[in-house]
């Protein structure tokens, strides 16, 4: 009677046990696949902060727990943006554009994953994933009517409704946050980062990171700059210049547009600020280096493909390129203490949402560090937080992604060779890789 009552005990033991597991996963390892829902914000019409169709502004929340519960990780999400009345209309009658067209619940992995082993430093904290359907990177405030539609140029209200619906749910007592995005979302934490700053207690860590959005001012190879004239087409369009940070427009004034790029504003910045960027995005390979308006015979785009297609010209372009990007960062490198980068040689876009890049058996390195500890040494000052890669094809850690197309969203990708070589650069090269 004795051995079966202890039988039963440890039965009804090794049943709680297993019940506490199941009913509570993200407690314990977290969920890869876990998907969040979004939520609409119901306070925004009275802010006028609209989707480009007219639509409500959204975001996805999943809470913290634990050590993180009072601890925030906002992310920009990306998409490209539009500079013209009809792509603008065009956009706003897709997900890029309104929150009608947008899947209601979306996957968090990577930087935002509740997975303590795939996400160490930030898996338990508040992660919030705000919706773009502005066009304009959270930054216009104006709108635009044409005879037959209204266009809602609102980004920057956007911004403002989804700070202040979630102050209430506990961001107004953060003690540590983290704002990020990608592409140009990644661009959005440039414009965005220290307005953040001032939502919060002054008591709190603040810090932000911006993943593939440091595009830069780049002459393409039909020696135009496609990117400068973009931005100052949407800039006016979207009537960004008033948002943009006034000591950068008055000193690049008479062209306040040119604060839309990362490269000049940065160095007005007081937040601490992580870069995080391939020193060959492709985004930025397709679109801003050999744009299709300067390569009208199809010359490059076996190159686009496939790098090892690239002929020695064409690398030698994709060579400068990477050498424009860490020049327009030497400043930043050398004098801000409290920065961090991490600029790999891997042909990618957008490194810290996928989990097979953020950190996993297979992502990407420089000295032997993955994107996500280099990323954690920095924010909680834990160590070196400055890493540089050398130039292509030295990293064999790179899965050196392709897009399939030259969509703004690149979310269809092939993969390309792996590249190889054991060549490798400290930050101490630096100097030696500008020579």
């Amino acid at each position: 009677m004795k051995t079966t009552t202890r039988l039963l005990d440890l039965t009804a033991a090794m049943a709680l046990l297993l019940c506490v597991a199941l009913l509570a996963p993200s407690l314990v390892s977290g969920d890869p696949e876990r998907r969040i829902n979004m939520t609409l914000v119901r306070g925004a019409a009275a802010l006028g902060a609209f989707c480009l169709d007219g639509s409500l502004p959204a975001y996805n929340l999943d809470r913290g727990f634990g050590a993180g519960a009072n601890n925030w990780l906002l992310q920009f999400e990306g998409g490209g943006w539009c500079n013209d009345i009809a792509s603008c209309v065009d956009r706003s009658k897709t997900f890029r554009g309104s929150t009608r067209f947008m899947s209601k619940t979306i996957v968090f992995s990577g930087i935002l994953s509740n997975n303590a082993s795939l996400n160490p430093d930030f898996y338990n904290w508040n992660r919030v994933r705000l919706r773009y359907c502005d066009g304009g990177s959270f930054a216009g405030d104006t709108q635009v009517g044409n005879g037959t539609s209204l266009l809602y140029f609102r980004g920057q209200r956007i911004w403002n409704a989804i700070i202040r619906d979630l102050l209430p749910k506990g961001l107004a007592k953060a003690r540590k946050a983290l704002l990020t995005g990608c592409s140009a979302g990644g661009l959005s934490t440039f414009l965005h980062c220290d307005n953040f700053t001032s939502y919060l207690p002054k008591t709190a860590s603040v810090k932000c990171m911006s993943d593939a959005g440091f595009f830069l001012d780049a002459i393409d190879v039909a020696s135009n700059r496609t990117m400068r004239s973009f931005y100052s087409q949407l800039v006016s369009l979207q009537d960004i210049q008033k948002n943009l940070d006034p000591k950068c427009t008055h000193a690049f004034f008479p062209e306040p547009s040119l604060c839309f790029f990362p490269q000049y504003v940065l160095r007005f910045i007081k937040t601490p600020f992580f870069i995080l960027n391939s020193a060959y995005d492709v985004f930025q390979f397709h679109h801003g280096l050999v744009p299709p308006s300067a390569d009208r015979t199809g010359h490059w785009i076996r190159c686009k493909l496939n790098v090892t297609a690239c002929n020695p010209h064409q690398l030698d372009a994709l060579q400068g390129f990477r050498k424009d990007m860490l020049g327009a960062l030497m400043n930043f490198f050398r004098n801000f203490t409290r920065g961090g980068m991490f600029i790999n040689s891997c042909f990618d876009h957008c490194q810290s949402a996928s989990q097979n890049t953020w950190l996993s058996p297979t992502s990407p390195r420089i000295n032997n560090k993955t994107i996500a500890a280099t990323v954690g040494d920095w924010y909680f000052g834990r160590g070196i937080a400055k890493e540089i890669d050398g130039p292509y094809p030295c990293d064999k850690t790179c899965h050196n992604l392709i897009p399939a197309s030259t969509t703004d969203s690149l979310a269809s990708k092939a993969p390309g060779n792996n590249s190889s070589g054991t060549l490798s650069r400290s930050q101490a090269d630096l100097n030696d890789l500008l020579s």
